[in-house]
């Protein structure tokens, strides 16, 4: 193995650990403010209330395992983000995986069938939010989003290329 692959394999392994630091020091008030921000730029403005309706008042927890984050999303008209609560379901992955599927480059269910995402709760619910999630189209996001999930879709994969690990990646 070359130093090129160690270094770039060095580097895939200690980034989630240098991205977890900052925002476990984050406030969870300015987390929570920029997630629904993004969920209302991204999601509310792809779709109408009534696509929404199911999410009503239904908690979604989300767990991020190796950046150690957890929160809830619900929906009532508007998004709130709060602290990890007990919810109707709740999805578990590994920040690269969360990126892979955002960048339409890795099929959930894969992930899934990989024990790479887990689905804990309510599972019609959970399907229902997969499949609506699924259904956002990456180019009709607005710029910032579309851009750095793009960008870093790139480096990450560009990073994984130099330490030698290849994958077959959706389109």
């Amino acid at each position: 193995m070359s130093a090129s692959e160690r270094a770039a394999q060095r580097l895939l392994s200690l980034a989630p650990k240098c991205i977890a630091l900052p925002v476990q020091l984050m406030p969870f008030t300015i987390k929570a403010k920029i997630l629904a921000q993004v969920l209302d730029l991204s999601v509310s403005r792809q779709f109408a209330a009534e696509e929404l309706a199911f999410l009503y008042g239904r908690p979604v927890g989300i767990v991020v395992s190796d950046l150690n984050v957890q929160f809830t999303v619900v929906y009532q008209g508007r998004w709130q983000i709060n602290e990890a609560q007990s919810c109707d379901v709740t999805f578990t992955a590994n920040s690269r995986e969360l990126l892979l599927i955002l960048a339409a480059k890795e099929d959930p269910d894969t992930l899934f069938f990989q024990r790479k995402l887990a689905m804990q709760g309510n599972t019609e619910f959970g399907l229902a939010v997969k499949n609506l999630l699924m259904s956002i189209e990456l180019d009709s996001q607005p710029g910032p989003v579309k851009h750095g999930i793009l960008g870093l879709t790139q480096l990450l994969l560009g990073v994984e290329k130099r330490a030698g690990i290849e994958h077959v990646y959706l389109s």
